[in-house]
């Protein structure tokens, strides 16, 4: 995918004058840079002293070891999968090739590379991926845990090839600061998990190559801070790897300053990321787990190092906390909302370790879990090992006495009914920022689950670069569980990471009277993204009947209607008419329901379609499978709403 001359003025359209003028210093910097490439300063004596506090591995439970040693092991036979692609290769990683595509990035100096183009370098995310190096903190934490070298030295050999291969300024992993940032972070912790092992100085502080590596990483962020409209967790991630490594590695003459400014930064950024109510601003969930966990990671440096960090960064972190608490079902899954790509600030665990109870679990460890919190069964490794360094501190501040239902802020509303019935309700904002880059088209949907299992599925994501027609529909409103007029969504893409109109809502009624106490549990938003138009949606949850009612409206001029509702993987379809009668299995048990569709439109079942695509749910960044898609066709003329009830069978 490359960008074109009208995505340029686009964006520049998004800009205000202070961020133009910063993007306008990068580019003479990144000029100047081209042949003016400092070495770094020599340093000697270095110690490293941001060790774990001792008896800190002896907590982590036996069955998370287990499972990490586990995926330790795959990782040291060569076995990973990334992003739905199967890699054999990580005993002797190209860190340039593109497993996906066949192809492989070019080399030069780093602001030369198109690395949007998948034509030239193949999948970005698949190149870059890999050397996050956080496969490399899953070997380090299974030496800290076993004490066997051969993990130890699996990591050193891997490290000693990146650095050989990957100077600075050279090639495709110079190009993103997100990636920089986070890769900071995996050799912080890559060495403090090293630290028993006997050859972890000479890997790191006695170490010219990896100093100079350590040291040109974070002169990279200090020049290239996302900026102005760019500034979501990119940022976050960018100044927490930087923080981290000023902290662990202060060991150059700039890194006082360096770790001052990116103090700064990530107490600025984070509060400014974040709504009131605790929920991320791109309200994308992904991004919401990306961040708590940066967020975390960086007060455990801040607190390992001595270093006092201003409260409201805590405070952030609780609200944080506290929001994921409130919103996760039953089976601690929150939202699927906006875009997700599996990003993970520190990865210490092996597969079928749960993120979301990972998180809920450290948020215990470090703030106190409320009496209304969700069980958190689960075990994992991050959680002792970020809970011996945070320290325990005590916030003045007012956390909530009963479950959050309702988030003014986010326009996220959640309706609880009897049998674990969950409905997510979406009526904030369009995204964050100018070009809110990671938002979908989706005001006023809904997502709907029964006992955590998909029934009415916000579909995913699926892609960002290198296929236009996918990262469009994912992001459509076709795509999601709301109304589309006239074959438009109800905002305007300028670009896959860009919306040059924004839909605007609200939310006219929220009454989350918990639906399982025998109540009705009401919501009601609208939009204008429609121009000419306002869609308004009311939903209803009934407990004594265990309803689900839907009732669109469009009031405006006579439109051409599509009503799509997407169904979870898990969900069988019988379509008659204007019925369908739902059938899935749970935990070994029939379940069912019956969705009685508005009769004024015209109903078709669709699944698996590429051309154009219509039927698909993600699960994960990268996959897709077919999923069954009901689309309703037909005209509104203001005289009237189209209900759609659903009704869950006991």
């Amino acid at each position: 995918m490359t960008m074109s001359a009208g995505w340029y003025l686009r964006r520049l359209s998004r800009m205000g004058p202070r961020e133009v003028g910063g993007r306008v210093g990068d580019a003479v910097r990144r000029r100047r840079w081209r042949s003016a490439r400092p070495d770094s300063p020599s340093v000697t004596g270095a110690r490293f002293t941001a060790v774990l506090p001792a008896g800190t591995i002896a907590a982590v439970p036996s069955d998370a070891a287990k499972r990490l040693i586990a995926e330790a092991d795959r990782l040291m036979a060569g076995h990973a999968e990334y992003f739905g692609v199967v890699r054999d290769d990580l005993d002797d990683p190209d860190w340039w090739y593109d497993p996906k595509t066949g192809r492989r990035a070019p080399w030069g100096y780093a602001f030369d590379v198109p690395y949007r183009n998948e034509d030239a370098v193949g999948d970005i995310k698949q190149i870059w991926e890999l050397s996050r190096h956080q496969y490399l903190t899953v070997l380090a934490a299974a030496y800290a845990i076993t004490g066997d070298e051969r993990y130890a030295e699996r990591v050193a050999e891997h490290l000693r090839s990146w650095w050989r291969g990957n100077a600075p300024l050279r090639g495709v992993h110079w190009t993103s600061g997100i990636e920089l940032g986070i890769r900071l972070l995996s050799w912080v912790w890559i060495r403090r998990l090293l630290d028993g092992w006997p050859g972890a100085a000479g890997l790191f502080e006695d170490n010219p190559v990896a100093l100079r590596q350590i040291w040109h990483h974070q002169r990279w962020l200090a020049a290239f801070p996302s900026r102005g409209s760019s500034a979501n967790n990119h940022i976050i991630a960018e100044a927490a790897g930087q923080f981290a490594a000023a902290c662990a590695f202060g060991w150059f003459p700039s890194s006082a300053r360096w770790r001052a400014d990116a103090l700064r930064s990530l107490e600025r950024h984070l509060r400014s990321n974040t709504f009131g109510s605790g929920l991320n601003r791109e309200l994308a969930t992904e991004y919401h787990g990306l961040v708590l966990e940066l967020g975390l990671a960086a007060v455990a440096e801040a607190d390992a190092a001595g270093v006092p960090v201003p409260a409201s960064i805590r405070l952030v972190l609780l609200r944080m906390t506290d929001a994921l608490a409130a919103v996760v079902d039953s089976r601690l899954r929150p939202p699927r909302q906006g875009d997700a790509d599996d990003g993970h600030g520190l990865v210490v665990d092996g597969a079928g370790t749960d993120r979301w109870g990972s998180l809920l679990a450290t948020g215990d460890a470090v703030f106190g879990r409320l009496a209304w919190w969700p069980t958190v069964t689960g075990t994992d490794v991050r959680t002792p090992l970020l809970a011996a360094l945070i320290n325990p501190t005590e916030l003045s501040v007012t956390r909530p006495a009963d479950r959050p239902a309702h988030f003014a802020d986010a326009g996220m509303t959640i309706l609880r009914g009897p049998e674990e019935i969950w409905c997510r309700c979406d009526g904030g904002p369009h995204g964050f920022l100018s070009i809110a880059a990671h938002a979908h088209a989706d005001a006023l949907s809904v997502e709907v689950r029964h006992e955590g299992v998909d029934v009415l599925a916000d579909p995913g994501t699926f892609c960002y670069h290198g296929q236009p027609e996918w990262r469009q529909y994912f992001r459509s409103t076709l795509g999601h569980n709301t109304l589309q007029l006239d074959g438009g969504d109800q905002s305007v893409s300028g670009g896959p990471f860009l919306w040059t109109r924004h839909a605007r809502s609200r939310v006219l009624v929220a009454d989350t009277s918990d639906a399982s106490s025998g109540g009705t549990a009401r919501w009601c938003a609208e939009h204008d993204g429609y121009q000419g138009s306002v869609h308004r949606r009311r939903v209803e949850l009934t407990a004594a009947s265990q309803e689900l009612r839907v009732v669109d409206e469009v009031r405006g001029p006579r439109r051409a209607v599509r009503l799509a509702f997407h169904l979870g993987p898990a969900i069988a379809a019988d379509l008659v008419g204007n019925r369908a009668v739902l059938t899935w299995t749970r935990d070994g048990e029939d379940r069912s329901a019956a969705l009685d569709l508005p009769e004024q439109l015209s109903w078709q079942a669709h699944r698996g379609e590429s051309d154009p695509p219509l039927g698909w749910y993600s699960a994960g960044f990268g996959r897709k499978e077919p999923t069954t898609t009901l689309v309703g066709t037909g005209f509104a003329d203001g005289t009237e709403g189209f209900t759609t009830v659903l009704r869950f069978r006991g």
